[in-house]
């Protein structure tokens, strides 16, 4: 069913929440993991052979780490939610009065008169009381309702893609300049990805831009940092 829109001119990008968090959450680590570990390599071992297979091994790691651990943890959120609508069916065929009572006061709440709220609670749980109560008080949808599948494949995906960048950088660029070419295309790729994730979700490009540019820049310098206190390349 599709919901009626008062400005289809102007669509709320809400329903793309779900995937463009695993998106861009796979995509920045592909960037960030795969261009530490290429500079990381490319210090001890400037030879492109060397940075390539390092590079292929993380990206495919990675890509598979970020997708099973997107299906695991998005797979609790949704056990979660089914959980709790079983024990809300329940709950309406044991004490449907007490029930009812609750969604009043849900609707009271949230500023209807006691009158009002009554006579919406009734209509709605003839119309589907689960439905009323999943929406209105566990505050769930079909619009934000965990999907597994999606966020794995989101995130498996993106991360292959944008870690690909940094890759596709060291494999072209001159030995004595793998490093600073890395470097550099990844600043660019985290500009691009932060550009991405604002317009695919309608959201505003500076705060966007810059939180994802800049943490970017702090994961790889703490990630050398540390390999410089241990003396070790990381």
């Amino acid at each position: 069913m599709t919901l009626p829109s008062a400005h289809d001119n102007e669509p709320h990008f809400i329903t793309r929440s779900g995937w463009l968090r695993a998106a861009v959450l796979g995509a920045n680590d592909g960037i960030v993991s795969i261009s530490s570990l290429l500079v990381g390599v490319a210090s001890a071992d400037p030879s492109p052979r060397a940075v390539l297979i390092a590079g292929v091994a993380g990206l495919t790691a990675g890509a598979m780490s970020m997708a099973a651990g997107e299906y695991v943890s998005v797979s609790s959120q949704s056990d979660i939610e089914r959980a709790d609508i079983i024990r809300e069916r329940q709950a309406l065929a044991d004490e449907p009065e007490k029930e009812h009572a609750e969604l009043v006061a849900i609707y009271q709440y949230r500023g209807l008169s006691a009158k009002t709220a009554k006579l919406v609670a009734d209509e709605l749980t003839r119309h589907d009381a689960l439905g009323s109560h999943v929406r209105d008080e566990l505050g769930l949808s079909e619009m934000n309702a965990a999907n597994p599948l999606q966020a794995a494949l989101a995130s498996g995906a993106t991360f292959t893609i944008a870690g690909s960048v940094p890759l596709i950088a060291a494999a072209l660029a001159p030995a004595s300049h793998i490093i600073i070419a890395v470097l550099v295309v990844t600043v660019l790729a985290l500009a691009g990805l932060g550009v991405f994730g604002a317009k695919t979700g309608g959201a505003p490009v500076g705060p966007s831009l810059a939180r994802v540019v800049g943490w970017g820049i702090v994961a790889m310098l703490v990630t050398a940092g540390i390999g410089k206190l241990f003396g070790v390349n990381v």
